[in-house]
């Protein structure tokens, strides 16, 4: 039975993964008894990516903490904005943008992103491109701390995510993080986004807990699922002392 007193956990991944990602820190979870659900992003553009999830957590009853990897920061921090039902942001490894600030602007406001040179692009019917990391590179550049067999996996199954999502920027006036208490986690041998630009960001959001993990790659909840999963439990228990 999970606890009516305790958020509903949403899960919200970035480009480059699946929902499935999250299997690991899912399961943690539940032996909490605590609710998780893991959202399947669409990765087509910040603002319709957000208005789907404002969608998925209107259905949910109770409050939520939101959990975003990657660019599901992004779509996260607008989804939150102004939105009643949240009471939690945690950042996995994930992008806290400012207003009108994209992903592609903070991956890059700091040296050491090598993403950029594994990424294939094509032309989508909806017009515009949509990339992909190639698949000689994934193990490497996304998830350097798992075996082969794993990474080999997840580069099968990875989304790609549109041009038009890296590119975009926050339309919310207001940022989330400024809202809402946040909780960052990340691993210092992040190749997609510089582990100085995660530290910026947790900074600038006023960070109530930062977990700086060393030796650890972009695609920490596959690769580190326990420490994903203290940061989600610390913004849980923090959002459940103030409701008490």
């Amino acid at each position: 039975m999970t606890d009516p007193a305790k958020p509903t956990v949403v899960l919200v991944h970035g480009a480059f993964a699946e929902s499935a990602s999250w299997n690991d820190v899912i399961a943690r979870l539940h032996a909490r008894n605590l609710t998780a659900v893991a959202v399947a992003n669409p990765l087509r553009s910040v603002a319709g990516d957000a208005a789907y999830l404002r969608d998925v957590v209107a259905a949910i009853d109770g409050p939520v903490v939101l959990v975003g990897h990657s660019y599901g920061g992004m779509v996260i921090t607008e989804a939150a904005a102004d939105n009643a039902k949240v009471a939690a942001l945690v950042y996995v490894a994930g992008f806290a943008p400012d207003h009108g600030e994209s992903a592609a602007d903070l991956s890059g406001k700091f040296p050491g992103s090598t993403l950029g040179d594994t990424l294939i692009a094509y032309p989508v019917g909806t017009g515009g491109n949509e990339v992909a990391i190639r698949q000689d590179a994934f193990h490497q550049r996304f998830v350097a701390d798992v075996p082969a067999e794993t990474a080999a996996l997840m580069a099968a199954t990875q989304r790609p995510v549109t041009e038009v999502g890296l590119t975009e920027g926050l339309p919310a006036d207001v940022p989330a993080w400024k809202q809402l208490p946040s909780w960052f986690v990340f691993g210092d041998q992040d190749h997609n986004i510089p582990v100085a630009a995660h530290r910026f960001m947790a900074e600038r959001a006023g960070s109530r807990g930062t977990r700086d993990l060393a030796g650890v790659s972009h695609a920490l909840s596959v690769s580190a699922p326990d420490e994903v999963t203290a940061a989600i439990l610390d913004a849980v228990e923090g959002v459940s002392a103030i409701a008490a």
